[in-house]
């Protein structure tokens, strides 16, 4: 028998190797970018520490501020067409999956639909800029080149891509609930209709504030899909700017704009704690009322 203190010995050879990857490429690049938006490289490449000068330069700089915001916003308006698109649609997929009228052919219905989510973005993008290409596409509107409809394409596109993602939740949620449950209602006199929303809906609620918060942190690390279609200054006009190419641009340089290291960090530190303060909030007041709803 192994002993307690070996046990644990062998567990942390397990893990450090795994856990020295994560150090090394997530928390040590995220430390040193919050620490370098507290200081001020210069022309002379030493840094003097500033506090917190560069968020006072953020959010009050003109030019600064104004592409900060504007990003902010189309992000917002990123994430809320993913929730209130994607989340329905996988709903929906999901319910149709469970269903009995197509039972035999789940396994290929299910394979088919979550395809596009194994896509490479680049891939994605080049096919989408042939279906909606004005001249030899299926849409004769520029609906890229509008400041009014670019975010939304950009964002139905990228809908596309991910419904796979919340129907894969939801499936699993759905075919978990138990039969002896279903049979019941069906006993009772219950329609298919009925027994969706009045049974297995609220049993798979919680799985929605999940996907909700899944898709608030994906969508506000968004770059992916813009820079395919877009490049590092999302046009027109800066519309389908979003958090992630504004910090892409404003680090390395990009587009005629010259690269400012400090600004950039605090971009990546600003749109970290965003992050963090929501999802906090989410585990630590709506994940709580979950637990307490299931016990």
């Amino acid at each position: 028998m192994i002993r307690t203190g070996t046990r644990y010995r062998l567990l942390a050879l397990f893990v450090l190797p795994a856990l020295a990857v994560y150090v090394a490429f997530s928390v040590y690049p995220l430390i040193s970018s919050v620490v370098l938006s507290f200081f001020d490289s210069g022309t002379q490449g030493s840094s003097t520490f500033v506090g917190f000068g560069n968020y006072v330069h953020l959010f009050t700089d003109k030019y600064s501020s104004e592409r900060f915001f504007n990003a902010l916003g189309n992000n917002v308006e990123f994430f809320l067409i993913h929730l209130f698109v994607e989340v329905p649609i996988g709903l929906l997929m999901a319910a149709l999956l469970t269903s009995h009228s197509i039972r035999r052919s789940r396994g290929v219905y299910r394979t088919l639909l979550f395809i596009p989510a194994t896509l490479s973005v680049v891939i994605v993008g080049f096919l989408w800029r042939l279906i909606i290409n004005p001249l030899w596409g299926l849409v004769s509107f520029p609906l890229l080149g509008d400041s009014h409809t670019a975010l939304p394409t950009i964002s139905l596109m990228s809908v596309w891509e991910y419904v796979g993602i919340p129907m894969i939740f939801l499936y699993t949620a759905l075919i978990a609930i138990p039969d002896d449950i279903l049979e019941a209602s069906r006993i009772d006199g219950a329609k298919a209709w009925a027994t969706f929303w009045r049974i297995k809906f609220p049993l798979i609620a919680p799985q929605f504030g999940l996907i909700a918060i899944l898709t608030y942190i994906w969508t506000f690390n968004g770059f992916d899909i813009v820079y395919a279609l877009n490049g590092s200054a999302p046009g027109p006009n800066y519309s389908t700017d979003i958090l992630g190419t504004l910090f892409y641009r404003t680090f390395f340089g990009s587009s005629g704009q010259v690269a400012d290291l400090d600004l950039g960090a605090t971009i990546a530190s600003v749109i970290f704690f965003i992050i963090l303060v929501t999802t906090a909030a989410y585990f630590v007041v709506l994940q709580r009322r979950i637990k307490t709803y299931e016990l």
